[in-house]
């Protein structure tokens, strides 16, 4: 695939690049890309700021294990920020400059002038404030100046080898809290729990549990969602999730579709 080798040659030029890893396989194809042109002067790094997942954390470390490439993992609570825990159409802005703050100091420390993400072409079509966060503080992205997109960065993660190629989408928990209503401590945990739940009764994939000021809303992938038939199953998540301090819990016949949090808010 004449685009892996496109997205190699872009770090040809650079003595040492800082990648800020996430656990899904966008990043990781940069990293890989990264690691393979510069060896040990390629640093990954992958903030666990508690509004990130863990299977997402979990994933970033095989990740790296698989490309061999130093993997540092920093922590911080983004919770603690008042821009960020209030919760606007402007979050996102607020959770990126303050990783890229972080990054910044690694990269300085490190002595590492090139700092790259993970952002491809198809999400340069959606409202993504924290692209421009992250813009703003000098992080670049090879996969928009090769001019990958979320297809082509699959194929090409198969045919590296990457176990994440077709790992599905995710963002940060906080994603599934509408704009305007706070982000707390509780409502993440209730919902990465809430997510683990229907993962291991349904076995679905690609799952999102809204919590709409106390009300679940559950997404699944469309060719998931028939999975939701099986009353007793059913039952038993309604259940589950009751208990863990859902009010209410109603399934999204319509399926997982990016960015759809933010009609429910509006």
């Amino acid at each position: 695939m004449k685009k892996i080798e496109q997205l190699k040659d872009w770090f040809s030029d650079k003595q040492s690049v800082l990648v800020a890893l996430s656990g899904g396989v966008d990043s990781a194809l940069v990293a890989y890309a990264a690691h393979s042109k510069l060896g040990s002067a390629a640093l990954a790094v992958t903030a666990d700021y508690k509004t990130l997942a863990q299977d997402e954390l979990k994933s970033a470390k095989k990740i790296c294990q698989e490309i061999g490439i130093k993997h540092l993992i920093i922590s911080y609570n983004e919770l603690e920020n008042e821009d960020f825990t209030k919760n606007d159409k402007e979050r996102c802005f607020h959770c990126r400059t303050e990783l890229s703050e972080h990054l910044k100091e690694i990269a300085q420390k490190e002595n590492i002038r090139v700092m790259v993400d993970g952002t491809n072409v198809d999400d340069l079509g959606d409202y993504r404030p924290g692209i421009m966060a992250l813009q703003n503080n000098g992080i670049q992205s090879p996969l928009v100046q090769v001019g990958l997109s979320k297809q082509e960065i699959r194929m090409a993660a198969m045919l590296v080898g990457l176990s994440v190629f077709d790992r599905p989408s995710n963002s940060c928990l906080a994603s599934r809290i509408p704009w305007g209503q706070r982000i707390t401590a509780e409502r993440l945990a209730r919902i990465e729990v809430g997510e683990t739940f229907v993962k291991q009764i349904f076995g679905a994939k690609q799952v999102r549990v809204r919590d709409i000021d106390g009300a679940a809303k559950i997404e699944v992938g469309i060719d998931e969602v028939s999975l939701f038939a099986e009353k007793k199953k059913l039952d038993e998540l309604i259940v589950k999730l009751k208990l863990i301090g859902f009010d209410s819990i109603t399934i999204d016949k319509d399926g997982y579709r990016s960015g759809k949090i933010n009609v429910i808010a509006d």
